[in-house]
């Protein structure tokens, strides 16, 4: 996730300390969205609008640190180890990940094709789980881990189709270096998430991979808060336009089990939560509606 142009340069940072730390993440986002290919030092500059010597100097520094690796063969950056390890103190952070996991299965088993589950954050979407389904030709469009511009793909459009109009402005607004680079349209991109979120659903009749397509539908809490995209992906015969109504609406009714199961694990957590604070009952229920 590329962030925003004035808070890399450091124009409104505090001090240079963290303007450094600013930019050292900005490189690191745009490191992850190389995954295993890595990503050449001169579009981490285009990226980041960092110049090419100031990059140099962070990928060094990470380097050094463990948090970024170089492959000596292509000579293209990757995210290291050092960062992988800090993420494991922290493995409970996405229960949505285990809640959805018999559901994603169940949409691969019964459609046969590749289910996703994708979340926001921050500017970007970030495909967290993902299961193959049984037909022989599969579509494995992104990995579990894939981080691209909120908006890119039909699960990032969902997301992107969730926020309120301003919210979703501003987030394609810092993304627009990154959007640029992938040919994608700023404007277009808006009016996508607009007829998306009109429609209750994106469908890309041209997906990732050549020859496929792809549908996601938004995971909501009781509150109508989008906590997550649900997306199949499959070769494009076996998704005929005809056919996106009834996929849809398996999908909508799996998306829906996950946010009713997402809504009471975080009514279970205000209420552990209150009762060990020796909060009133009517405050657990109250705090529990806004999970």
């Amino acid at each position: 996730m590329a962030a925003p142009s004035s808070s890399i340069d450091g124009t409104d940072a505090g001090t240079a300390g963290a303007q450094s730390v600013r930019r050292a993440l900005a490189v690191l986002r745009v490191l992850a969205t190389g995954q295993e290919r890595g990503v050449r030092l001169t579009d981490v500059v285009a990226h980041t609008g960092l110049n090419r010597p100031t990059v140099h100097r962070i990928l060094r520094v990470l380097v050094e640190e463990g948090a970024v690796e170089q492959d000596p063969a292509t000579r293209r950056y990757l995210v290291g180890g050092e960062v992988s390890l800090l993420g494991l103190a922290r493995s409970s952070r996405f229960p949505i990940r285990a809640i959805a996991e018999p559901h994603l299965r169940h949409l691969s088993e019964s459609l046969g094709d590749t289910a996703f589950l994708t979340i926001r954050n921050g500017t970007d979407s970030v495909c967290i789980d993902r299961r193959a389904g049984s037909f022989p030709v599969k579509v494995l469009s992104i990995e579990i881990g894939a981080r691209r511009p909120l908006g890119v793909g039909v699960s990032g459009l969902v997301l992107l189709a969730s926020l309120p109009p301003a919210e979703a402005a501003e987030v394609v607004e810092r993304n627009v270096r990154r959007l640029e680079a992938l040919r994608i349209d700023p404007a277009e991109l808006l009016a996508r998430a607009v007829r998306v979120s009109r429609d209750g659903y994106a469908y890309a009749p041209v997906g990732v991979v050549p020859g496929s397509r792809a549908v996601a539908v938004p995971v909501r809490l009781a509150d109508g808060r989008t906590v997550a995209g649900l997306a199949i992906a499959t070769i494009t015969e076996r998704l005929p336009d005809a056919r996106v109504e009834t996929v849809v609406a398996q999908m909508h009714e799996r998306a829906r089990l996950i946010g009713a199961q997402a809504a009471e694990l975080a009514h279970r957590k205000s209420a552990r939560r209150a009762s060990a604070s020796g909060t009133p009952s009517s405050s657990i229920r109250d705090a529990s509606s806004r999970q």
